[in-house]
């Protein structure tokens, strides 16, 4: 099998956000591989950790990619207090056509449109993909996977993640696909208290999660448990219906939204203001006046630190979004557009930001811990990526070892999932599958 098929049934994802299948991103035209490791959001240090402890596999994988895909050069990108970690330097040849680049501590630096500006300067036309402009984007830990699946034929069953926030010594570990996020927690001494809530991913773009019934996923980064007082968790839970009709009449038209916008500042036509003045009833009738709103990286800072007035221009877009979705929609060009000059004067230092979100004084380097794997049982979900569904090919009963493959990919864009641990199948729904863990 050639790399592009090795991804494919290895099942590896994106390691981080919406979970698109490695393999898709595979095509000709690239000249650069960006490699991301800006670990964007606070509290958060899986990649870290992945590059203190595991460099020489991820460059393993940056290199089996530039060598399939006959791409010149590749660009490993991290923030600069991780290059300070790693005692690292900017340009630094890390191996044979992979550089370092250095990332300014900004948020959000890990949005790809922003990484590839920041890397060499270049910006994907709105609604392009990053290979339009010559681009190949991947995760750290997603490189990682690519090596284990070409040294050691192993599919993805593991994943690294941060588990973080309020609590006394924040941790990054290796688990099994598939945890109950309520064993992980009772096995390391953490208790989620009234008044708290759990996030999977980061406290900006990160989604609230029910710990007792919620598993690891392939794309998840870390469990963040924090007080519903700060403002990355009571954003939230702003309804989106009633931040449309707050807009309408509240928003006082001084555009700070939009000023700030990081994809507005590449040059893209996404003008929160007006996003904000545009009337549901008419966004119903006429979607295309609120096209652009598919260009929203989801950020947040219209949210916390842009708006005086307490509205939210991302709850609002996000309502847009949906409907967009609902009617097929979405904003493509073929014209190239230029950054704003001030964009490098409004970028939002990563400090900051943490601050504004209430959450700097939870930020503690994290401490590896190593691998776990004793819990009773793991949920492979049929659904972590974009595309179809999985397909189960085990019964309930079935007896499995770590490894074996328990789907099928379905036709289309897809992917196969494995067993991570040794079990017996005890459910098998249109879902999920449940194995139920015994002793090799």
């Amino acid at each position: 099998m050639n790399l592009k098929e090795i991804m494919k049934e290895a099942g590896i994802v994106g390691a981080g956000g919406a979970g698109f299948p490695s393999y898709a991103k595979l095509a000709e035209g690239a000249d650069t591989l960006v490699v991301n490791g800006a670990e964007c959001e606070p509290l958060l240090y899986t990649d870290y950790v992945l590059l203190h402890k595991e460099m020489p596999t991820v460059l393993a994988g940056i290199s089996a990619v530039l060598e399939y895909a006959g791409i010149p050069c590749a660009l490993l990108c991290v923030k600069d207090h991780t290059a300070k970690r790693l005692r690292l330097q900017d340009g630094a040849k890390l191996a044979n056509r992979i550089i370092l680049k250095v990332l300014p501590d900004v948020y959000p630096m890990g949005d790809e449109i922003s990484l590839i500006y920041q890397a060499l300067g270049r910006v994907v036309k709105p609604g392009n993909l990053p290979i339009t402009a010559g681009v190949i984007v991947y995760n750290v830990e997603t490189m990682y996977n690519v090596a284990l699946a070409l040294k050691r034929n192993e599919p993805v069953t593991e994943k690294w993640l941060t588990v973080g926030g309020d609590i006394p010594q924040p941790f990054v570990v290796k688990v099994p696909v598939g945890t109950p996020v309520c064993e992980l927690f009772e096995k390391n001494g953490i208790e989620v208290k009234e008044g708290y809530t759990v996030l999977d991913g980061g406290p900006s773009m990160g989604k609230v999660i029910d710990p007792e019934t919620a598993v690891v996923t392939k794309t998840t980064k870390g469990f963040l448990i924090l007080p519903d007082s700060c403002e990355a968790i009571a954003s939230k839970f702003l309804d989106g219906e009633k931040s449309i009709a707050r807009a309408e009449t509240a928003c006082c038209q001084c555009t700070r939204c939009t000023d700030m916008c990081p994809r507005y500042l590449l040059g893209y036509p996404l003008e929160a203001h007006k996003m904000v003045r545009t009337a549901k009833g008419v966004a119903q009738v006429m979607p295309e006046m609120v096209l652009a709103a598919t260009l929203c990286c989801g950020c947040g800072i219209c949210e916390s630190l842009a708006c005086c007035q307490g509205i939210s221009p991302k709850a609002v877009i996000n309502e847009y979004k949906a409907l967009l979705a609902k009617n097929k929609l979405r904003f493509v060009t073929k014209e190239a557009v230029e950054p704003a000059p001030e964009r490098e004067y409004r970028m939002v230092p990563s400090e900051r930001w943490a601050n504004t979100l209430g959450v700097a004084k939870y930020d503690k380097v994290a401490k590896y811990i190593g691998a776990q794997d004793a819990f009773s049982k793991v949920e492979i979900y049929l659904r972590q990526h974009i595309g179809a569904p999985s397909v189960a090919i085990v019964n309930e009963g079935d007896f499995v070892n770590k490894g074996d493959k328990i789907a099928e990919s379905a036709d289309g864009l897809s992917l196969p999932q494995y067993a991570s641990v040794t079990g017996r199948v005890y459910l098998v729904d249109g879902q999920k599958i449940i194995i139920e863990k015994v002793e090799a």
